[in-house]
């Protein structure tokens, strides 16, 4: 895909005091659209009207350097190569008229430990149409207030290369689903650092929902983010994305036997079939992709543990109603892994979420609750870097930068909350999946003081 100059759709001039003011105030407007599961969407910013403490520390002498900004993903710190590959799956037990076969289609996404891999490319960070919708969302009117083109997501590499063939062993399963809007590419130095693990991790995106990107440029935009979703929307999102998983591992049980599950039947990598150790299976999820995994562990035991990054389990989070799972828990582990302002099982405390703490009462199967200090929601996803990059390479060292970056993803620094995050979410599937004890979740560690047990 060809570089898009970033440009400005209403034609205004953007400025430090338009661009980095907005961000202060999208990190605020997210304090509210968090009553809404996993969306992380501002209000519309008016940059000549807004004033405050923070937009005077602002500087405004020197022109920002706009430019696509290709990003640079952590390494992973598992010792394994990876390898990737995209399937595009029909559900045929579901009608969906609006699709062409008639039926619901998804796609999904295969990380996983790769074999010999020769000359094969580095996997993209996202495919060209989706790479443009979601820099629209942060660059439009309900986003950053930055120019058009701004996230060079289509040339951003990950350290994975496509379809090359697996390792030639058989490793855990464990299913991820993105937060509420979001595409299914927004954590992936967490799913990249899983498979360098050993795991093979199938990410989905919810047809519908969040943006999907077909074979041959067939395009789905998502649901739109003008509005925040009602509690009636979100529990029917979580019933669609809950029977999208299970579908997804009907799927993988096919794939296991050795058919050709691709709708189009494209080779899928050799040793595919072969690597996929169904017996043991987890799910995580962001925002309510948290929610999904834990009302997918409730519907199908099929998946062994579940973790929940920074998801409600009700579908308001100030007014319910509770869901399902958070009423009756489960009976096997599930881990709540909270940010610093969300998700609190005390009702003492500012942030307290009523279905976390029901969940905790009715959970009969192993359970954690951790806090990682210092973030907010969507430190959680690849954001806590993205943004970090975007701001220094066209600002520089811009000081308001550091209160932007507070408002949006918290003040934890990227690369101890992504190291973080990491390690107690394979320490967890580790301990869960394969069977090895981590002292990391046994209590507070030195190694970790910002991670927190709240129970």
């Amino acid at each position: 895909m060809t570089n898009r100059r970033p440009t400005s759709p209403s034609g205004h001039v953007f400025t430090r005091r338009h661009v980095l003011s907005a961000g202060v105030l999208a990190g605020l407007a997210a304090g509210v659209a968090a009553a809404t599961p996993g969306l992380a969407q501002a209000s519309p910013f008016d940059p000549d009207a807004a004033d405050g403490p923070a937009l005077d520390r602002v500087r405004t002498q020197g022109d920002p350097d706009f430019h696509p900004v290709r990003f640079r993903l952590p390494e992973p710190t598992g010792r394994k190569a990876l390898g990737t590959t995209a399937i595009h799956l029909i559900d045929r037990s579901r009608p969906d008229p609006s699709m062409p076969s008639g039926q619901r289609e998804l796609m999904i996404s295969l990380w996983y430990p790769a074999g010999m891999f020769g000359q094969a490319p580095f996997a993209k960070y996202m495919p060209p149409r989706t790479a443009v919708e979601v820099d629209d969302l942060w660059t439009g009117d309900y986003g950053l207030a930055l120019p058009s083109g701004s996230f060079d997501f289509a040339n951003t590499e990950t350290h994975a290369r496509v379809d090359v063939p697996m390792q030639r062993l058989r490793h855990p399963v464990v299913l991820f689903s993105p937060g509420y809007r979001y595409s299914r590419f927004v954590n992936t130095a967490q799913v990249e650092d899983l498979a360098g693990r050993g795991y093979v991790v199938v990410t989905m995106d919810h047809s519908h929902e969040t943006p999907v990107e077909f074979p041959g440029g067939r395009f789905l935009p998502g649901a739109p983010t003008a509005e925040p979703a009602d509690p009636a929307e979100i529990r029917k999102a979580v019933e669609t994305r809950t029977a999208d998983a299970r579908f997804v591992l009907d799927a993988l049980e096919r794939l296991a036997r050795g058919e050709n599950i691709d709708a189009e039947g494209k080779d899928l990598p050799d040793g595919l079939a072969e690597g996929l150790e169904l017996r043991k299976v987890g799910m995580f999820g962001f925002a309510l992709g948290g929610y999904t995994a834990a009302n997918t562990m409730l519907e199908d035991e099929r998946v062994l543990a579940g973790l929940d990054l920074d998801g409600t389990l009700q579908d308001d989070r100030l007014k319910g109603p509770l869901g399902e799972v958070a009423e009756k828990g489960l009976d096997r582990p599930f881990l709540l892994f909270g940010s610093a302002e969300t998700q609190r099982t005390d009702p003492g405390k500012e942030y307290y979420d009523r279905s976390w703490a029901t969940f905790w009462e009715a959970q009969r199967g192993g359970k954690l609750n951790l806090t990682l200090a210092s973030t907010k929601q969507r430190a959680f996803t690849d954001y806590q870097f993205i943004f970090s990059q975007l701001f220094h390479e066209i600002y520089g060292e811009d000081p308001i930068i550091t209160s932007v970056m507070k408002a949006l993803v918290g003040s934890a620094k990227p690369a101890r909350s992504v190291l973080a995050q990491r390690e107690y979410v394979a320490a967890f599937f580790g301990q869960t999946l394969r069977r090895r004890p981590s002292l990391l979740l046994r209590g507070d560690s030195s190694k970790f003081p910002e991670v927190r047990f709240a129970r």
